[in-house]
């Protein structure tokens, strides 16, 4: 998996592509939300949609980021999640805990 990363007026912006395989890049991926959450960043926009393929490990990390914007009064907004990962959330009830929208102008409009 590759991703980009951009931190502007308080929100950190993932862009994800290939495979999310949770052993491959979930400490970095943690590291970094620790990092911008102590500097004071809040939310965090998660454009899925290049993902193809994500595993159980995947989804753990993508729960750990969550939680972690969560207890510091923020959140994190999956965005565009590809067909695979969709479907991955409906079956395992997890679009019901993830914020999922389908655009970051959406997300913006319910957090400002």
């Amino acid at each position: 998996m590759t991703y980009t990363q951009e931190v502007s007026d308080n929100i950190l912006r993932l862009n994800f592509s290939g495979d999310l395989i949770g052993e491959n890049n979930g400490p970095e991926l943690v590291d970094l939300a620790n990092d911008v959450l102590s500097n004071g960043t809040n939310y965090c926009l998660l454009d899925i949609s290049d993902v193809r393929y994500i595993n159980s490990s995947g989804i753990g990390v993508l729960i750990t980021l969550l939680t972690k914007f969560r207890n510091k009064g923020g959140d994190l907004y999956l965005i565009n999640p590809s067909e695979h990962v969709d479907k991955l959330l409906i079956m395992t009830k997890l679009q019901a805990i993830f914020n999922i929208a389908t655009s970051e102008d959406e997300v913006l409009q319910k957090i400002k």
